[in-house]
């Protein structure tokens, strides 16, 4: 009988990886997707989104702690009710499988095109 120790993750690298996908979120009621390219300071990011139009965002203080983002993550913003044309806030980071899965499955072709990504 093999020892594992309490509290870790008996899965294998495969079957966390199904788990990661099965679970991407995807935006709704006015949400959108983006990449981050520039971290500006205090919070602030630079975001290139699907709609075309760049926008700064910041990380609001509910989840600054618990998110860590660095530049050409995928992000899903929410632009602001005023001024959404040109700031929003950062509510979810897509780790890489999940950016994996939301590239193949098309949601992401914008910014490939843009040959930023």
């Amino acid at each position: 009988m093999a020892y594992f120790k309490p509290g870790t993750d008996n899965r294998t690298q495969e079957e966390r990886e199904a788990d990661e996908i099965r679970r991407v979120r995807l935006p709704r009621n006015g949400e959108i997707l983006g990449l981050l390219t520039a971290r500006l300071g205090s919070s602030r990011c630079r975001i290139q989104c699907l709609d075309g139009k760049e926008r700064i965002c910041r990380i609001p203080g509910r989840l600054k702690r618990s998110l860590w983002v660095r530049e050409n993550d995928i992000v899903l913003i929410e632009p602001w009710e005023f001024g959404g044309d040109e700031k929003g806030d950062i509510i979810f980071k897509y780790r890489p499988i999940q950016a994996k899965w939301l590239r193949n499955k098309g949601y992401l072709k914008d910014l490939e095109n843009q040959d930023e990504f």
